[in-house]
């Protein structure tokens, strides 16, 4: 079954489902990448050099025989990496062993020290983030519009940036309007504001963990829940067709074959039944109580987000 697709932008065509790769093992990502590609009917795939799995991502992408042609494929530009984007593009590139990438992301609106303690997570000697405050977002989004100009991307976009710091920090500076903005969206964290604004942007809202992230929390939720038994299918359909049915690009991650088929099979079909009444029951299941932002690396610093809690290490 071929994914739904939405206009960026740029013109480009973008399937609604894409195949998450965050906390794909390198030996599992291969054999996934590979399925959903060759028998589920996958043609999006989402990565980043931070999940250190792009060489196993792109073995996949070959040994799947899908041309290269037919596959959406994302990358990030991870944090310590901001003062050189044409660089780091090249290492995923190579890491993937394609020749342009069909969207690339900046991965946070944080910059962290390239020259700190760790290669992805320096750190400050009293344990905090070792975050360059002064680097200005724009200067990182400068050099994406660079590799835009050069062809080695087709689209380029952010991920976690909230309306406060695309006002801010991006937009009085862009000659190029992102193409989509990559956040935390699903039941309990669904950003009706923050996606109503990337829509009148003409910015795509993309969703990470859709279904909770770990352990797929969400599966027990009894609205959700109520909803699947009423339109006979399961509730990972309802979250996935809930966000699919708003236009929302929807990326779960899966490594096992049945769930990676079913994600997209179930995401299409319930996203046709859902009504604009069930869809508005769902918006209001976060704020009857619900609300829980899961993905929250302690950064330290404000990224303007509603609901931004406690600190957990995260995406």
């Amino acid at each position: 079954m071929a994914s739904p697709t939405i206009k960026l932008n740029t013109g480009a065509e973008i399937p609604l489902i894409g195949l998450g790769t965050w906390q794909s093992k390198p030996d599992e990502v291969i054999n996934a990448v590979e399925y959903a590609l060759k028998e589920a009917g996958y043609r999006h795939i989402d990565c980043a050099w931070a999940y250190g799995n792009e060489k196993e991502v792109g073995e996949g992408v070959r040994r799947s025989g899908v041309p290269r042609s037919e596959i959406f494929l994302t990358s990030k530009l991870w944090s310590t990496h901001h003062q050189r984007v044409e660089e780091a593009l090249d290492e995923s590139l190579a890491n993937l062993g394609v020749d342009y990438l069909d969207l690339y992301l900046i991965h946070w609106p944080v910059h962290l020290n390239p020259n700190g303690n760790d290669p992805k997570f320096p750190t400050r000697p009293d344990g905090s983030r070792d975050v360059l405050t002064e680097w200005k977002l724009s200067d990182t989004w400068a050099q994406m519009e660079a590799v835009l100009a050069k062809g080695k991307v087709r689209a380029i976009g952010v991920s976690n940036v909230s309306e406060k710091i695309l006002e801010r920090d991006l937009l009085p500076y862009a000659k190029v309007v992102p193409a989509v903005n990559q956040i935390e969206l699903h039941l309990y964290n669904p950003q009706v504001k923050l996606v109503e604004y990337l829509q009148s942007k003409g910015i795509v809202p993309q969703a990470y963990s859709p279904l909770g992230s770990t352990n797929s929390p969400l599966l027990q939720d009894e609205t959700a829940s109520a909803l699947a038994q009423q339109h006979g299918v399961s509730t990972a359909d309802v979250l996935l067709g809930y966000l699919v049915a708003k236009n929302i690009v929807t990326l779960p991650k899966s490594v096992t074959p049945a769930r990676i088929k079913s994600n997209l099979e179930g995401a299409v079909a319930a996203a046709k039944k859902l009504t604009k009444e069930d869809i508005a029951k769902l918006d209001g299941v976060a704020a009857s109580g619900k609300q829980n932002r899961l993905i929250q690396p302690p950064w330290g610093v404000d990224l303007g987000f509603d609901n931004w809690p406690v600190r957990v290490q995260g995406k």
